[in-house]
């Protein structure tokens, strides 16, 4: 009986805290990995871009962005050497802004 005390003890031990070492969301790069700067958690765009349903060039358009939108970097991902997408969300007022509104998508760099 003990020594299943044991083993049951050493598992749940090993089950949460095991977890906290391993990444979370797969195999992908951290942002600073790719050479952004440390500041860059916030973008202000300085062209019309579109924000996309997922990172691929034939996605769904979810809306064009104007010059000056502010926006929060949320993760990055990397398609090649020359195809990198970033998730982001759009500054928001939750307060304000229809819940219904387009809040989060992926650009192009």
């Amino acid at each position: 009986m003990i020594n299943n005390l044991l083993k049951n003890f050493c598992l749940i031990t090993f089950a949460l805290i095991a977890p906290i070492t391993l990444p979370a969301g797969g195999i992908q790069k951290t942002i600073n990995q790719n050479k952004f700067s440390n500041n860059s958690k916030e973008i202000i765009l300085s062209a019309y871009t579109s924000l996309y349903s997922f990172p691929e060039i034939n996605a769904t358009k979810l809306l064009v962005l104007d010059i000056g939108t502010n926006l929060s970097v949320l993760r990055n991902w990397k398609v090649s050497e020359n195809e990198i997408w970033i998730r982001v969300e759009l500054a928001s007022n939750e307060l304000l802004d229809d819940p219904n509104k387009i809040k989060k998508g992926w650009l192009k760099m």
